[in-house]
């Protein structure tokens, strides 16, 4: 049986909280079936909050599904950039989805939706092919990499093979339900980080840019909960952390 890797993030243009990456395997015959029958699978940003939750409910109990979650956090995005941040979580997520499922490279395909990508000079060596054009229309990107020294692939030598493709998390079932998983986790995360930095609304925006969002990080300075190179509107002052308490 073959599979599919599906990976997609979340929070790449958020102001606070982690970008979060989601890796899951799919077998390429699966069928998905839930009980609410007009509960189509898309991607997570077509699809309501109530929604989400049924999604990921079904499809983080299935027997047939497996995934890895990777989050990099806003000191490291401040220091690599988001891009960077993205990938290495990528990456991360990747990595531990495949050593879990000890599955042979052959065995699987992998792909990311648009802008992210596996591998990079850090994290091993990155051989990228110029953009194609699938069938559909929709520009690719293809990789291969081996990963880091320090990882010991099942097979020596091995190659991993990944396409980046824009939109993918609409087109191909694994990366709508990577989309999924990756947004309800970050969702929750996000509720949590709201008692502890209670001024910001995290609950209620999880982090994007809202006008609300904006007018309270101007009252109250960002927290350590935010990404300092994301607050370009704050001209007039210096961006410094601040670390509230709960009954602060």
């Amino acid at each position: 049986m073959g599979f599919v890797i599906g990976i997609d993030e979340v929070g790449r243009g958020s102001l606070a909280g982690p970008v979060v990456v989601c890796a899951a395997l799919v077998p390429r015959a699966l069928s998905l079936v839930t009980r609410h029958t007009s509960l189509r699978l898309r991607d997570s940003k077509q699809l309501t909050r109530n929604q989400r939750e049924k999604w990921f409910a079904h499809l983080t109990a299935h027997p047939k599904i497996r995934f890895a979650l990777a989050k990099v956090y806003p000191k490291t995005i401040d220091r690599i950039n988001i891009s960077q941040a993205a990938n290495l979580a990528a990456f991360r997520a990747f990595h531990r989805l495949t050593k879990s499922s000890k599955l042979k490279a052959h065995s699987y395909s992998v792909y990311l939706d648009g802008g992210l990508y596996l591998g990079n000079n850090r994290l091993g060596r990155s051989l990228s092919f110029p953009p194609a054009l699938t069938r559909r229309g929709r520009r690719r990107r293809e990789s291969r990499f081996t990963l880091d020294p320090r990882v010991k692939p099942e097979d020596d030598n091995q190659k991993y093979f990944a396409k980046t493709i824009v939109r993918a998390d609409e087109t191909i079932p694994a990366v709508s339900i990577a989309s999924i998983i990756a947004k309800v986790t970050r969702d929750r995360l996000m509720v949590r980080l709201a008692k502890k930095h209670p001024h910001y609304g995290f609950e209620v925006h999880k982090g994007y840019g809202t006008l609300r969002h904006r007018r309270a990080i101007k009252k109250h300075g960002p927290s350590k909960a935010h990404r300092l190179t994301f607050l370009d509107f704050l001209k007039n002052s210096k961006p410094k952390r601040r670390n509230f308490s709960r009954k602060s």
